[in-house]
């Protein structure tokens, strides 16, 4: 939603409902609406960062644009009085093919952080990603959690704390390692860069202090080094054997790629353009998943994110051939706007819409869905 449909949103709002009137969670109907609450609700700043994307934010629009060109073609007479979301991927079980992505600093939108998105996961019985950057440290947000943990992966400082990092995830109880490969530097994210915010490193982390002597902190071409910039392939072999368990590639936009992760110990991939927030120009996820899909062939899982609003945007990409789809912004509007209680209500809204999408498509679960339900318009 850009700032000309939020405020048209606001201003519907108004209208639907009396001025002297606190909204109440149950006055949420769709994810939009939560979008809308969290903006009223939190620091603009907060919120900016939570909902701005890189430069001039052209990949961050392309990500919904491009949902709005897939139609679908349903089937009539087919007997869907028995639906069923449920799924189950590297042991863990989820009751909808719909996942928390993991996003950083949840502090930032309610105090309560990681460990309420956690909670609010559970109570909606799916799976979340946990973020290296996370506000609270991962012991505390595995205590919370009621549901599966997977931990996302920022390597570095430096290759004995990012070991580290993986052997403590593993350790705290997380599934899956999400290894993130699209960010070797930061990004100008020009709403942050306005707000002057200031984002510190997340330190309590074992390793995140480490540098090592031999690669100085310095600036190239106004770019801070990272040792995310140094990485090739060989180091996701390495993740892999350190990880002990599936370890899937984040950040996959083009089948080339989505093959060489396959090749060197990923356990599946994510189609992802992080939100938007690093490189301006992406494409859209869901226009190369088609691509991605058909390079791995069968051979791994295929996930997806970027843009998801609708129950019909994730089973737009369950049709194109993903396993699975992250959410990453709605779950933190609804933890912005309504803590806890408002994560496991945007999951829900998202799980009943994907419910009701499939069965006025003529698929009773997710098995049934088929990819001649969809045509995409190029």
């Amino acid at each position: 939603m850009n700032r000309r449909e939020l405020l048209s949103h606001l201003a519907a709002c108004a209208t639907l409902y009396p001025q002297d009137r606190v909204l109440s969670i149950d006055d949420m109907i769709n994810v939009f609406d939560f979008d809308a609450a969290c903006k009223l609700r939190i620091p603009r700043d907060a919120y900016d960062y939570v909902s701005g994307g890189a430069e001039d934010e052209f990949t961050l629009k392309r990500n919904r644009d491009a949902f709005g060109r897939i139609t679908f073609r349903p089937r009539m007479l087919v007997d869907v009085s028995k639906m069923d979301l449920s799924i189950e991927v590297f042991g863990s079980r989820s009751e909808m093919p719909i996942f928390v992505a993991p996003t950083g600093s949840h502090g930032r939108v309610n105090p309560t952080g990681e460990p309420a998105t956690a909670r609010g996961a559970g109570a909606a019985k799916t799976i979340m990603g946990v973020s290296t950057t996370s506000s609270f440290p991962l012991a505390d947000i595995a205590k919370a959690a009621t549901g599966p943990l997977w931990f996302q992966l920022y390597a570095g400082p430096d290759e004995e704390g990012t070991r580290e990092k993986v052997e403590r995830a593993v350790g705290l109880g997380c599934k899956v390692i999400l290894f993130t490969v699209d960010a070797p530097y930061y990004p100008h994210r020009e709403r942050d860069l306005r707000n002057r915010l200031v984002r510190p490193e997340v330190q309590r982390e074992m390793g995140m202090r480490r540098r090592r002597p031999d690669d100085p902190e310095t600036e190239r071409y106004g770019l801070p080094q990272r040792f995310t910039a140094t990485l090739t392939w060989a180091f996701l072999r390495k993740v892999a054997a350190w990880a002990k368990v599936p370890v899937l590639v984040k950040g996959i936009l083009t089948a080339a790629d989505a093959k060489l992760a396959i090749e060197n110990g990923a356990a599946g991939v994510v189609v992802s353009n992080h939100g938007g927030r690093y490189l301006d120009g992406d494409p859209a996820t869901i226009e190369v998943l088609p691509d991605i899909v058909a390079a791995v062939g069968g051979r791994a899982p295929v996930f997806l994110d970027g843009g998801i609003r609708r129950g019909t945007d994730v089973i737009k990409a369950l049709a194109l051939g993903a396993k699975a789809v992250f959410v990453g912004r709605p779950p933190l509007w609804g933890l912005g706007a309504y803590g806890e209680a408002g994560v496991a209500r945007v999951l829900r809204l998202l799980q009943t819409e994907l419910a009701l999408a499939m069965g006025m498509l003529g698929a009773p679960n997710l098995a049934a869905i088929r990819r001649e339900m969809v045509v995409v318009d190029r």
